[in-house]
């Protein structure tokens, strides 16, 4: 499926349906097992993307050049719309034009942009700053200029609640809708009140809420975040702490045993092979055999 068709389908699904539950992806293979789940959508995170990557927090450290390659990887992996996390935009309003020209050739069907000063901090770390409210709001028009397909979603973040309170980060996403962001986002509310004010309170826009397993924000079931008025579900790093779990546990086993076979805690080698589509290689291979 081409990308515009991707981001049509994902926009209609977001402003006609329910919501859309959204695991967080640091690589192609998480990708491939989210869609093989049943997901209807993948989020490129900028945090388990420089986790995974670069086994370092995130503290700003991943740049537009790398976020792009996993963009352009993760779309050659799945047919599921990607939502990018680019923080901050890596600069001014013509840097954040740039950033969304390129992750949007890259593959994106959202992008999704935050008011951190650089360098930019995890939404659920404190000592986060956030830009004066003209600054971010010039990286939001920026954006929605920039895109060249309509259907190619602009998600506009605040971390304001951490540093301004939660009445300013309502505020700033009200301006955001105004400069034409597609989907809002307050991150790290902090209570089931503040939970259920968002979407109360930007009621004509699409809202995303991001669950942290471990952060600030409380956890709620799917179904009643969805009756709140939450379009956009995120888990942004469950797979990627599940992946940390299940390598410590395997690896703690594989230390002490001095072995490990399929009765271990790991996938089979036919299942491996499977979620990478080994099938789909040796039939091209046949294919293209002389």
């Amino acid at each position: 499926m081409l990308n515009h068709e991707i981001n049509r389908t994902f926009k209609h699904r977001l402003l006609t349906g329910g919501p859309v539950l959204m695991p967080g992806a640091a690589n192609a293979l998480a990708a491939r097992i989210i869609e093989d789940q049943g997901f209807e959508a993948v989020y490129l995170s900028g945090a388990g993307l420089t986790n995974t990557y670069l086994g370092m927090p995130d503290l700003g450290f991943v740049n537009l050049t790398e976020i792009a390659q996993h963009t352009s990887t993760i779309r050659d992996a799945t047919e599921l719309p990607i939502v990018v996390d680019a923080d901050n935009g890596f600069g001014n309003a013509l840097n954040v034009r740039h950033t969304i020209r390129t992750l949007e050739r890259a593959g994106a069907s959202a992008v999704q942009l935050e008011d951190q000063k650089t360098p930019k901090r995890c939404g659920h770390f404190s000592g986060k700053e956030v830009v004066p409210l003209d600054e971010a709001r010039s990286r939001i028009r920026a954006a929605v200029d920039a895109r060249q397909d309509e259907n190619m979603l602009i998600v506009a973040r605040t971390d304001a609640r951490a540093t301004d309170g939660y009445n300013e980060a309502l505020d700033r996403a009200a301006a955001f809708v105004e400069d034409g962001a597609d989907i809002t986002f307050v991150e790290a509310p902090q209570s089931v009140e503040e939970l259920r004010g968002i979407p109360a309170a930007l009621k004509d826009t699409p809202q995303l809420v991001n669950l942290v397993v471990g952060g600030r924000t409380p956890i709620l079931d799917a179904s009643e975040l969805g009756e709140m008025g939450f379009s956009l579900i995120l888990y942004a790093n469950v797979a990627l702490q599940a992946a940390v779990h299940g390598m410590q546990k395997a690896l703690g086993q594989l230390r002490e045993n001095g072995r490990m076979d399929e009765d271990g805690p790991v996938a089979s080698f036919l299942e491996r092979q499977r979620m990478v589509r080994k099938d789909l290689f040796d039939e091209l291979e046949q294919r293209y055999a002389v």
